[in-house]
């Protein structure tokens, strides 16, 4: 029998059917399981999955809403499925880090991030598939097999949170743990159409610091409301963590409650800041209409230009640090990790703790000189979150026989617009405003604001997903 449910219902939606007794965790689970047998094996979302956990913890979440005497005392998220990148440790399942050379040993306790999404309600869904140390916005491994793009199979979904952005997409879930070191949940977002939002770094903390705090987790989405309501629940003041700021004294999902500021100064960046990329036609018409949109709504659009440096200046610092992004991973058998990623391993070795201490301050003071420039002359930035339209599936390996560091080369079109802000550590979201007539394939805008400024974005992030509903398009697979 079909389920009641419909699988591509939001977050919060299902939070509040739940708590109505409309629905039952048990029911919520089944049928998120029962779309994961019907369609992942067409798109490989999954790495992990432990369906018995995931009924024993909906079965616990039942019982716990027909004891409650008030279901409003139940946590924000209470018996929503979620599942969580293979990157980050979740107690008594492996860690895979979408590696062949990784150990298979359950952990011992979970992630920060993730104990966070267990006390907001959620019930833990498997976990997704992803590249080898997400070093790369593809997942294509003897590993983990090729994670298809629910919109167009012979194309990749995009990653590193690759499982993460075709699990929403093709509803196999209805929100998704991600994580983003170079755009790794906005290349996502962009390639499967959901909204995806890096928070400012350091407001969301792991268990460590993750590439000097280029890197930083969130979650993939079809609404905005999603999207601040689970910023709320990851935002949370960690006394344990080298850096972190106070718990936000208003919540994000309360910005939305609020029009966004009149009069605000926008600024636009369509060229890409690596010399020889070409921006995709249908990347920049999605720009231009966001650009109306906000014109419209009676902002801005101003001059200013993003003050970057040479394009070689900036990358040289970022690689620095991305080469050690794999550090401290334990590892079974070492020499089957990917090609690439033993050619980012050999050049990390190859720089000593000096110069590796010199690329980490050069990479502030750029870092420092963008943000800088960003608060003299915008209130938000709009940029495409890619230059290209979703790459077919293989197209990343494209010289590696000769050269395994060209898989990063071939990403480039795919990040060269995330990645700055990793840098910079500013909040920026990707949101699916347009479809590319002639493939139908979503086309995401990227747009940035000053950090710690989620409010702002999510507050233009709602203007726009009311100017261009995109939560009713649903992919071909799903």
């Amino acid at each position: 029998m079909p389920s009641p449910i419909d699988p591509f219902t939001s977050a919060v939606e299902l939070a509040a059917a739940i708590r109505r007794r409309e629905v039952s965790p048990v029911e919520v689970a089944d049928c998120f399981l029962d779309r994961m047998d019907a369609l992942d094996p067409r798109l490989n979302a999954f790495c992990h999955r432990a369906d018995d956990d995931v009924r024993k913890a909906a079965a616990a979440a039942a019982d716990a809403v027909a004891r409650a005497a008030s279901t409003e005392d139940l946590p924000p998220f209470h018996g929503v499925p979620l599942p969580v990148k293979d990157l980050v440790d979740v107690a008594g399942w492996p860690t895979g880090h979408g590696s062949a050379g990784a150990g298979r040993a359950p952990a011992a306790a979970s992630d920060p991030v993730v104990q966070r999404f267990v006390d907001a309600g959620f019930v833990l869904l498997g976990k997704t598939t992803t590249s080898e140390f997400g070093s790369l916005p593809f997942t294509e491994s003897e590993t983990l097999g090729i994670s298809r793009n629910p919109w167009d199979r012979d194309r990749t979904p995009g990653g590193s949170s690759s499982g993460a952005g075709a699990a929403v997409a093709a509803g196999m879930a209805p929100i998704a743990h991600a994580e983003d070191g170079g755009g790794s949940i906005r290349i996502p977002a962009s390639c499967n159409g959901l909204v995806g939002l890096k928070p400012t770094r350091g407001l969301v903390t792991n268990a460590t610091v993750s590439a000097e705090g280029l890197g930083t987790s969130g979650v993939l989405t079809r609404t905005v409301a999603d999207t601040a309501a689970a910023l709320d629940v990851l935002a949370r003041h960690d006394p344990a963590a080298w850096w972190s700021p106070p718990t936000p004294h208003r919540s994000f999902a309360d910005a939305l409650r609020t029009d966004l500021p009149t009069g605000l100064r926008i600024g636009v960046l369509t060229d890409s800041p690596v010399d020889g990329i070409t921006v995709d036609p249908a990347c920049a018409t999605a720009v231009d209409a966001v650009l109306r949109t906000l014109e419209s709504a009676g902002h801005h659009v101003v001059d200013t230009r993003l003050p970057l440096p040479p394009a070689g200046e900036l990358v040289a610092a970022f690689t620095t640090i991305w080469n050690v992004a794999g550090a401290g991973i334990a590892l079974a058998d070492p020499d089957r990790v990917e090609p690439h990623n033993r050619a980012l391993r050999d050049a990390a070795r190859s720089v000593d703790s000096w110069a590796y201490a010199e690329g980490v301050r050069r990479t502030e003071e750029l870092s420092r000189r963008i943000v800088e420039g960003f608060l003299a002359g915008f209130d938000l930035l709009v940029t495409p979150t890619m230059a290209c339209l979703p790459p077919l599936v293989g197209a990343w390996r494209a010289g590696t026989d000769a050269d395994p560091l060209a898989a990063l080369r071939n990403s480039y079109p795919m990040g060269v617009f995330t990645s700055v802000f990793n840098v910079t550590g500013q909040p920026a979201v990707s949101l699916p405003v347009h479809h590319d007539a002639a493939t139908g394939l979503p086309v995401g805008v990227q747009i940035v604001a000053a950090p710690w400024r989620e409010d702002l974005l999510l507050q233009a992030s709602r203007l726009l997903e009311l100017a261009h509903p995109w939560t009713d398009r649903r992919p071909p697979v799903g």
